[in-house]
Parts: C-alpha cells; sequence; structure tokens
C-alpha cells in the first residue's frame, strides 16, 4: 500500500483545499495585527525557521500533486474527523489569539494543531511524501514555538 509504484503525480484539490484553509489564518494575520502580537517578534532560531520553509513548500507540493492509487478513502472516517477537529481547534486558537492571549496553551496549539491536521490527512491519503515532510515541518514548527516563545 506503501509502495513507491502506487504513486503518480495529479492533483488533489482536497489537499490543496486543507494547505489553504490552514493558510488562511496567517493571511489575515500577515495584513491585520493581533493585540499582543509576540509573534511578530524576531526568530532566534533562523535556520530552524529555514527547515521548516522548506519542508512547508515540499508539503504543500505532495499535498496538492502526489496521489497514492491505492488509497482507500472509505475506510479513512477517523482521519478526516480529526484533520477537521484540528482544523477547528486551529481556528479557535487564533481567535484566542486575536482575543489577545497569548499564553503558552495558544501558542503550542498555533504550533501543534495545524501540524497534526496535515500529518492525519497524509496518513487518510497515504500520501508518504507528505507525511514524512509533514512530520519534518512539525519537528521544526514545534521546536521554534518552544524556543522563541515557551523557554
Amino acid at each position: 500500500m506503501w509502495s513507491r509504484k502506487n504513486y503518480r503525480l495529479g492533483f488533489d484539490p482536497w489537499g490543496l483545499g486543507l494547505f489553504l484553509l490552514i493558510m488562511l489564518p496567517n493571511i489575515v494575520w500577515f495584513a491585520v495585527p493581533a493585540p499582543n502580537d509576540i509573534l511578530r517578534a524576531e526568530s532566534v532560531t533562523p535556520a530552524v525557521d529555514t527547515a521548516a520553509q522548506v519542508f512547508q513548500i515540499i508539503l504543500a507540493a505532495a499535498l496538492c500533486a502526489v496521489i497514492n492509487t491505492a488509497r482507500n478513502n472509505s475506510t479513512k472516517r477517523g482521519y478526516w474527523a480529526g484533520t477537521a477537529a484540528c482544523v477547528v481547534l486551529y481556528f479557535a486558537g487564533w481567535a484566542f489569539y486575536y482575543a489577545g492571549t497569548a499564553s503558552a496553551a495558544v501558542i503550542l496549539d498555533l504550533s501543534l494543531a495545524p501540524c497534526a491536521a496535515f500529518l492525519l490527512f497524509a496518513f487518510a491519503r497515504r500520501n508518504a511524501p507528505a507525511l514524512i515532510s509533514a512530520a519534518a515541518f512539525a519537528v521544526c514548527h514545534l521546536a521554534f514555538a518552544i524556543v522563541n516563545f515557551l523557554i
């Protein structure tokens, strides 16, 4: 099921949709600063940030353009529900952040919830390239959050 021969290049509109949905609050944040906006502070982890950006680009490409022809979507309802729950949790984190709460829980939510959504989606799609890049992105994203805002 995870064999390389089962992969082809194609277009996965659900992958693009998830990526754009996760990016939406970031676009809003870029345009409209939040109160107590600690996320705009200069990062002390530039190498980790660069690695995260590279893995995020690979992740987006894999989500949108890599198709596992052997996947069986009908048996993955739990993963879809988990992905949706992570997106809702992520949006809730942004709501708290814009309400002025920049607590450790909110920062961890903003770091982990989108990564968990990507990981669950990639696992449900049996998309190994997306899964691997999502895991690497998650490690970098969490390291960035911990070092820059929680330590």
